[in-house]
This record gives C-alpha cells, structure tokens and sequence, in this order.
C-alpha cells in the first residue's frame, strides 16, 4: 500500500541530531518473537507452547491466539524485503523452541530446523543481522506438563541442549545470541500462566524465586557452553535481556525512595547481580531470607561475567508511592505500579492496564533510558548494552484510517528515545544498538491484537495479513539513510 507525498510532509525532517551522530557501529533495528508474528502454529510439526495452552484457554486480551499471528511463517521472504527496505541494520526475533524440539527434548524436527536457516539465510542476503533469542516466553507445553518448566532443575539440562542445537545450527550466521528475554518477570506468573497482567490469583506459580534460579542457571549454562564448545570458531556474542522500567518515587518521602530501591532491585538487579557479581541483591536477601535460594561457590563463579551484553527492554518511566494501595495515572504519563513481594513469594501487579496504557514517556519531558543506563554503568561496571524494545502503542488497526497510518506520536517517541540515546553515549555508557519495538504488528503479550506496536501495520481482518506502511516507518527510513552506507531504497519507501 504505497503513500504519496511523505517527505514533503515533514517526515523525513528532524532538528538537532541525525545518524551521523551514532558511533559507525551502532547498530539499528527493529524486533518481533516467533509466537507473535510466526503463526502457523500446527504446521509442519510444531507442538504447542505454554503460551498456546494459554491463550487456547481464553486468558489473552480479547480472546485472541497466535494461530495465524502477522503469518510470518509464510510470507518471511516479503517482510525480510521490507525491513531492507527500510534501512534495518538488524532484525531481533525468536525461534520457537516447540518448532524445532517439538516435545523440548528428544526428537528434532527437520521442517522446523529449515524455517528457521530460509529466515536466516534471507536476512543475511540483505546485510540485515540476525539477532537471535533462544526463548522469549514460549517454552514447550511438553516441559510444562513433564516437569513444570522454570520449576524443575530438569530444565537447565533441556535448555542446554536446545540452545547447543541453535549454536551448531545457525552459529555460523548468527553472531548475537539472546538466552531469554525478560526472565525477571518469571515472578508475575510468567512461568505458568505466560501472562502476568491477565493470570488469574491461582495461576502464578507457588514459588518464582526458585523458578528464577533455574532460569538464571540455565541462562549461565548456555553461555558456558557456547565460550567452550563455539564462540572461538562462530565469533559471536551472548547476552540476555530484561525487562528495565526506570523506577523513581513519586515524592521524595523516605518510604518512596525505600520502596523504589526495592523495585529496582526486584525488577533489575534481581538478574544484573548473580551475572556481574555472582549473588542476589542483598535487599532481596534480607527481604526473603530462606525463601531465596542459593548459588554455590562454583555456580556464583561461573556466574560472574556470564555476558558479553545485556539486552535492555524500555517502554517507562514509573512513578512509585507507597502512601496508598490503589494504582494511578499520574496525567497520563506515569505509572504506580505498587509490586511487592508477597510472603508466598509471588509479585503483586495491581495496575490490570499496564501495557494498554500508551507509552506513558510519550508527552513527558522525561526519558527513562539515559537513568537507566546511568544506573547500569555505575552499579555494573559499564557493560555493553543494546535498548532490545522501545516503542509506542496504538490501537486503531484499520489501515484506510488516517488515525492508523499517521502515527505521528509513535514518530515523537521513537524521535525522543533515539536522541536521548547520545546524552548517554556521551556520558559514557557502553551503548551498541537500538531496537524498536515493534517491526510489524504482532499479537501482544498484554494488549492482544488490541494494541500495536508495528512500523508496518498489519491488516488482520484480511485473510492476506496485508502489510502496509506506517507514517512511522518512513521517519525511520529517513532517518537509518542519513549515513555513510548506501541504502537501496524500493518504491514503497522512495520519495
């Protein structure tokens, strides 16, 4: 669906920065998972997912499943064109662990093992980089049933073996390796019920705690498999990505600063302190005591620097008080989310909306990430680190509506983020990239396929899942062209 007269408009213009300003490799892209966008989720030998099992039951925002999704699966070779098109530097996306070990062990499937190499072989034809996560919420329902995931130190073992597939694999090609995104939600009742916002009380599981400590074991025994057995011949790198809102308290009361430190520390350091420096937070030590499991000697050394970056997933500022229980919108920028940890050792999310609520950054003069980074360099010895999501929901989905595809809001977010990224750069933080969430439309976590994230719009109500260009695609066109490369532009995103 072609647009006429885009530049004229303005949207090709910016004031103050442009990508001439980034270091040569910085890298830019956007980003997706497999159960958002792939669909084809009985095809060709997949097995469902926890998230299958999660959605089947009526549990997503609106009812909705990633059956079909954007049908990724079928039309990769178009939407590979597309991020070309754009300018993409890199693609970050998933594989779906239930595609290639159907069972999440034992048996692999060829079919599934090829999608994967034809996405792969597709991006790298292009000179756009695979950015690859291992798991992004999606473990195998077969793991669920077997042995409760997360739950069971069985799956540090079954992990191991599926990422060692991936590495010997797709190694070759891929050079940038994500473990797990935003493990640190594991606690919200991700490992059960895949969706902390709409879990019913019953759903999140008795003890995410020690579901995170296997995932964080898991996370660690990758990365060591991979420095030992691939990394000297595939040169690649291998990192993991949170879930980083920046927490500030409301007011400057000593119970909100107290209980900001404590989010923090239950949301970030809960994973930046066991891989920097081998050992939980001590505000979590103190906090949960016995509750809290233990590395030993051995697990905390090879914990320590089990990263070559850190992935980091922004879309908040969120404001914290504590003076009182109920949630609030602070003028429609801030958040109070008031997580605690419960003595059952479960989190508490009261505010049902989080996700729905539109990029609460967007009309304020305040930018989370340059704080968040900050708190990274100082707390963690400077790591590298690439900004893995960053973007701005909508919820109008129809592409002939001028509210869909003049997205000029999601443009002055991503404009601000991005600008913001310098301030930090400059500062000295160890910054390597910037992905927008999201690529395309997908079927979200929270918002269902109520809310979109997408550069590119997809038509869901069409059989076709047409893709049609967003305002928003073309700034950021625009803008990856201002640089040395030359970027062989088509004309759907020509002038």
């Amino acid at each position: 669906m072609q647009r006429e007269g885009l530049h004229s408009k303005g949207v090709g213009e910016d004031s103050g920065f442009s990508r001439l300003d980034f270091p040569p490799d910085f890298v830019f892209g956007a980003g997706s998972s497999a159960y958002q966008v792939e669909g084809a989720a009985a095809e060709d030998g997949r097995k469902p997912s926890m998230w299958d099992t999660f959605v089947h039951a009526g549990k997503a925002y609106g009812n909705g499943t990633g059956d079909i999704a954007a049908d990724q699966y079928h039309k990769y070779k178009e939407d590979v064109k597309l991020m070309h098109e754009m300018g993409l530097d890199a693609y970050r996306f998933s594989i779906s662990w239930s595609r290639v070990i159907p069972d999440g062990h034992g048996a692999v499937n060829p079919k599934g093992l090829n999608y994967y190499h034809n996405l792969i072989n597709e991006l790298v034809s292009y000179g756009i980089e695979p950015h690859v996560t291992l798991s992004h919420f999606d473990i195998p329902q077969a793991l669920q049933d077997d042995y409760k995931g997360f739950e069971s130190p069985k799956f540090i073992k079954d992990f191991t073996a599926y990422a060692d597939l991936c590495f010997k694999e797709y190694g070759d090609r891929v050079k940038n390796w994500i473990t797990f995104n935003e493990p640190n939600i594991v606690g919200y009742g991700f490992t059960s019920c895949s969706n902390p916002i709409n879990c019913e009380p019953d759903d999140p599981i008795a003890d995410p705690y020690k579901a995170t400590h296997n995932v964080i074991l898991s996370h660690v025994s990758a990365v060591h498999l991979y420095r030992t057995k691939y990394q000297e011949n595939q040169k690649g790198k291998i990192g993991i990505t949170l879930l980083a809102f920046w927490y500030e308290p409301l007011t400057n009361s000593a119970l909100n600063i107290a209980a900001t430190k404590e989010k923090i520390a239950f949301l970030i350091d809960w994973f930046m302190e066991p891989i920097v420096y081998g050992r939980y937070p001590a505000i979590m030590r103190q906090s949960l005591g016995s509750s809290l499991p233990h590395f030993t000697k051995k697990e905390s050394n090879l914990l320590k620097g089990s990263f070559d970056f850190i992935g980091l997933n922004h879309y908040a500022i969120v404001k914290v008080d504590e003076s009182t229980a109920r949630p609030s919108v602070q003028d429609d920028k801030l958040i109070d989310t008031r997580a605690h940890a419960l003595p059952a050792g479960r989190f508490k999310l009261l505010e049902k909306n989080l996700f729905r609520l539109k990029a609460p950054e967007q009309n304020s003069s305040e930018i989370g990430i340059p704080k968040m980074l900050r708190y990274i360099k100082e707390q963690y010895k400077n790591p590298t680190v690439l900004i893995h999501e960053n973007g701005y929901a909508t919820e109008n989905d129809d592409p002939f509506s001028p509210a869909s595809y003049n997205d000029t809001k999601r443009i002055e977010f991503i404009r601000n983020n991005i600008q913001s990224l310098l301030k930090s750069i400059r500062n000295g933080s160890n910054l390597k990239g910037y992905f927008v969430w999201s690529f395309m439309d997908c079927f979200e976590s929270f918002g269902g396929y109520i809310t979109h994230f997408g550069l590119i719009g997809v038509d869901f109500k069409d059989t076709n899942r047409t893709r049609y260009p967003r305002l928003s695609s073309y700034w950021y066109s625009s803008f990856l062209s201002n640089n040395t490369r030359k970027i062989k532009t088509s004309s759907a995103f020509a002038e």
